[in-house]
Order: C-alpha cells, then structure tokens, then sequence
C-alpha cells in the first residue's frame, strides 16, 4: 500500500479539487445511505407491532461533552416519537406512505451524491494517465542515446502501451473504489457501534482477519504481474524485430523459425497470464466466503443477545443492524478486489519507472555559457568507452572553420563515435572538446546542437508531409524557403511531381520514396536549418549511381562554406577533403590529404587498392 500512496503522491496533487470533492460526495453517499436503513426499524414495528414503548419529544439543549453524547439517543427517541405521533393521529397506513416517500426521496440524494462521486472521479483517472504518458514521452526524448543501446525499443514500446494501459485499467479504474469504499466501511462501522458495540467487537475482529488473508494472496499476484510485463515486454520486442527484419526473415527462409520463437514466448506470456488471472479472479470467492462466515457469527451473537431479553437490542434494531452489516460486506469485497488490480497495476509502474526514473549523465550545466564557431572545433585527448572497452583512445584533432574534415577507416574503428561525440550524444570519459576554446559541455545542449546539420547513412524522416520534413526543427520556416532548400538539394522536381506537391505525405519513414529521394529530403532539412557546422555520416553509401549524383551535386553545395566532418565509405566522394584522418581500432594512424596518404603507401592506400579491386 505505501508504493500506492507513493503514486498518488506523485501524480493526484494537480487534481486535488477533483479529489476533495469526490470525498464529499462519497461521505454524503455513505450518510444518507445508513438514515435510509434506519427507517427499517419503525416500519417494522409498524408491521409486527414489536415495540410497545411509549415516547415523548426530548428536548436537546448541547453545550457539554454529556450532553453531545446522548445526541445520537435523543434523535432517536424524537424520531420514534414522530411516528408514534402519527400513527395515533393518521393511522399506520398513511404512516408507512410517509415512511415510503422519505425513503424514495432519501435514495434519490444518495445515488445522485453516488453519481456525482463517480463525475469526479473521471477527470482524476483520464489526467493520471494522460501525465503519465506524457512524462514517459518527456523523458524518451531527454535521456541519452546510451540508455536505449541497452534497451529493446520493443520492450520500451510495451512499457508505453501495455503496461500504462495496465496501470489505467487496474490503478486508475480502482481509484473511486479505494476512496469510496474506506469512507464507507468507516461510516458504516460508526453507526454499527452507535447500535451495538457488543456485536461490532466480533466485526473488528473478524475483518483484519479477512484482511490479512486476502493481502497475502495480493502480493504474490503482484510478483507474478511483474514477471508477466516483462514477458509481454519481451513479445513485443520480437515483434519489432520481425517487423524491421522481414525482408531478411524471407530472404534466409527462416519464417518457420521466427513462428516457432514467437509462439513459444506467447505460450509463456499465456501460462503466466493464466496464473495471474485465477489468482485475481480468487479474490470474489474467497471474500464472499469469508463475508458469510462473518455473518453466520454476528447472527449467532445478535440472536443470543435478543434471547436474553436484557434490551440491549431488540429484534427490529437487529435486522437493521444486519443490513449496515451486509451493506459492510459489498465496500470490502469491492476494496478487496481493488487492492487485486492495485497490486497488477504495481507490477507495471516499476517498468515504467525504469524510465520515469531513470537518470541522464548528460544535462545542460548549471551556468551555461555562449558559443559560437568563429575559429575551430579541437578535440583534445580525447578518450571513450562503451561498457568496458575503449573506442577512442587519446585522439588530437582540429578542424579550421570553413574546412572540410574526412574521417575514413575499417568498420568498428570509432569514426561515427567520434562524430556522436561532438553534438554530445555520448560524454567524453577522458579529454575535452572545444569549439573556440569553450567545452562543449559547458554550453546549453540547445545552443550546441543549434550549430549543427546532420545527414546520415540512413535518412530519418518522419511520417508526414513533404514540407514538415523539411522545416523540422525550424519553426518560422516559410514556404519560400522550404522550396528554395529543396531546389539546392535536388528535391524540388520529384515533390512538385506528386498529386499535393510539398503537402504530399510521405509514409511512415519515407516508404513512398526512393532511398535517394529520401536522402535528398534530409540534405533539404540541413540545408534550410543553415548551421555552420555539418556533419555527414556515409551519406551516400546506400545508393545507386545515379542517386548518388544527385545527392553529392546537393551536399556539394551544402558543404560550401561550411566546417564539415565527413564519414565516408566511399572514399571518392571525400578526395577533396582538407583533411582526411584514417582511423583503426579507436586510434588516428595517418592524417592529410588525399595525394599525401596515398603516397604514404599505408592504411589509406590500402582501404584505396581494396575499393578499386
């Protein structure tokens, strides 16, 4: 119960009118439901004519704490004297119509004080998980990229989907049941001590009981919901592994092997789900059970209680006192069976607080200063790694404004790492960066990436229209310019050749075009967010001849008068780099131009000789 009160620490604070009022209503609720059983008991010594007592009004007049205490008593004994009134007056017909209408008009105010507990309920529940998902989104886009190297997207994907879905329909659909029904067992308890507190002695005994019981079962429910979140996790990551792989999957015939994993881990999912759900489903049975067996003994004890004929109770003020007491049995079967979902819901909110809580070791600092690009970028001593394995390993590096830097070399040899490392996509382990003498980790994350364009082997586009691709990132950008940096990138023909032109949506990730259209659609982002620092990362590795015209005629123009850093595979497309640095395992083994590296007769000439073989 503490992780639950925990969450609503966290998330319930911005809807506290909602929950204040659901209170009210719910107390109201609670109140004019036990007034409306009260009128059992002169209804019934109407009917059997039980009661042979005389009463006359007592006056009430408070002030001591004595006085306060025979309230309860004098506001029966005056209400019981009412009816006594007119029956004698009115006749004992008209006197159960009186006692019908005030019990019509009495349920009327509590299922309308119910309805409006359940009004307030529903902007608490949709706002919860609205934030939820919302803070989920946030922290996605604020964590590094490393956090999600050592996560699968599909589990990632499950997290947002199925287990905040979880935590709406077991947390947040249990939420009026865990604020109605205490206030209801308390009210109702009260009035059941106000009756009796004899027969209400083996009702706070018998509950606790119950209690315990059903909180035992709770816990392992919890356990088993975890282990089945993660199993579910664990299904969706294959599923977005097949989804990216198909082509590959058909390709190598391995559809049968694919089947057979997947349904072997739904299988799983399916026996773990199926423990969680017949445990859950336990809890209707086991608390009816234990409601009976609470009223087998108050039965037996109220009915020893009127056998004695001490008048501690009389029959009709029994009956009442059973029915607070069956009316007892519902709000905790119901609190029951949301603890039940609470717990389930549990299990889901430790996924998702693996992300909600999870800490980014790359953040803006305290005092950030100003930066700007007018001499050079300086890698100084540079060193990296990943787990325990250094990528870098001591790189001095210095890139004049307006220069083009090419970094070649074997796959593996850190040459994108080095690159990830400028933007701060990773933080440096040992060394600095400099741009003008300031470390990048002293500026804004805002202000340093505000430098750079980005065009990568792969061209990350979103699914949208031609023109929100374009201008992404850049908010004020009109339709003027959007179109002239698709003309600089060669864009502009093939989007004017589609039915709404720049309005056109593209697909999900580009699929309604070509690599190099898509390519070309990612140099026109960089080319109308003009920063002066480009980085391009194998832009033109995986296209076809004439593609790659096309795209190098753009980044040529792209790269003028720009500090560029060039990833490159192909090795003709960098040949009039100002300098080219030749990586191999985390090291810079040679560096300049390319004439000068070919002549050396060493790494270059020998990545030159096995391009042109």
């Amino acid at each position: 119960m503490k992780e639950f009160l925990r969450i609503l620490r966290r998330f319930i604070p911005p809807y506290k009118k909602y929950l204040t009022l659901n209170i009210l209503f719910n107390v109201l609720s609670a109140v004019l439901n036990l007034f409306s059983f009260a009128l059992i008991i002169p209804i019934l010594n109407i009917l059997f004519k039980t009661d042979d007592e005389v009463y006359t009004y007592v006056s009430w007049t408070g002030g001591s704490w004595e006085a306060w205490k025979e309230l309860p008593d004098v506001l029966k004994n005056n209400f019981f004297a009412l009816v006594s009134d007119l029956i004698e007056t009115q006749g004992g017909s008209f006197t159960l119509i009186i006692l019908g209408v005030f019990l019509v008009v009495m349920t009327f105010l509590k299922v309308t004080s119910m309805y409006l507990a359940f009004f307030t309920m529903i902007p608490i529940r949709t706002g919860v998980v609205r934030d939820i998902r919302n803070r989920i989104n946030r922290k996605i886009t604020q964590l590094p990229l490393g956090f999600f190297s050592e996560e699968r997207k599909g589990d990632i994907l499950a997290r947002v989907s199925g287990d905040v879905n979880e935590i709406e329909t077991s947390i947040m659909s249990s939420l009026d049941m865990l604020f109605k029904n205490p206030i209801l067992i308390a009210i109702y308890l009260a009035g059941m001590i106000i009756i009796s507190w004899e027969l209400t002695l083996f009702v706070l005994i018998l509950l606790p009981v119950a209690g315990y019981i059903m909180g035992q079962v709770g816990k392992t429910l919890k356990r088993k919901s975890l282990v089945g979140q993660e199993q579910w996790g664990y299904l969706m990551s294959l599923v977005e592994e097949t989804l990216s792989g198909l082509r590959i999957i058909k390709a190598f015939n391995a559809e049968k092997k694919i089947r057979e994993r997947f349904e072997k881990s739904n299988d799983t999912f399916r026996q773990t789900t199926n423990r969680i759900y017949r445990r859950q489903q336990m809890s209707h049975p086991m608390s009816e059970f234990l409601g009976t067996v609470a009223i087998a003994i108050v039965l037996w004890y109220g009915g020893s209680l009127i056998l004695k004929d001490d008048n501690s109770i009389n029959a009709a003020t029994f009956i009442y006192y059973l029915v607070i007491f069956y009316s007892l049995i519902n709000p905790a079967k119901d609190l029951s069976k949301a603890t039940y979902a609470v717990q389930k819901g549990l299990a889901s909110m430790i996924r998702i607080d693996k992300i909600l809580m999870a800490e980014s070791n790359i953040n803006d600092p305290e005092h950030p200063q100003p930066i700007h690009l007018e001499e050079r970028i300086v890698y100084n001593d540079v060193w990296f790694r990943y787990q325990n394995d250094w990528i870098l390993k001591g790189i001095h590096l210095e890139v004049q404004k307006g220069k083009t830097l090419a970094l070649v070399g074997q796959s593996g040899s850190g040459k994108s790492t080095l690159v990830d490392l400028l933007p701060r996509f990773y933080d440096v382990d040992k060394g600095s960066i400099t741009i003008d003498g300031v470390d990048i980790r002293q500026a804004s994350l805002y202000d340093l990436r505000s430098l750079m364009g980005n065009v990568n082997q792969e061209a990350i586009l979103f699914n949208d229209t031609f023109f929100n691709n374009i201008a992404f990132g850049v908010n004020t950008a009109t339709q003027e310019e959007v179109e002239n940096a698709a003309r600089i990138a060669n864009a502009h023909e093939f989007i004017m050749a589609t039915e709404a032109g720049y309005q056109t949506g593209i697909g999900d990730r580009g699929s309604k075009l070509s690599g190099g259209q898509r390519q070309r659609i990612s140099i026109a982002r960089a080319i109308l967010k003009n920063p002066p620092i480009l980085i391009l990362d194998e832009a033109t590795s995986a296209l076809d001849t004439e593609s790659e015209r096309l795209v190098q005629e753009a980044l040529e123009r792209l790269m003028q008068n720009r500090t560029t850093i060039v990833i490159a595979h192909r090795l003709s497309t960098i040949r009039r780099a100002d300098e080219i640095c030749v990586m191999h395992q985390g090291q810079i083994v040679e560096r300049g131009r390319h004439e000068e590296l070919f002549a050396l007769d060493g790494y270059y000439k020998r990545l030159c000789d096995m391009q042109s073989f």
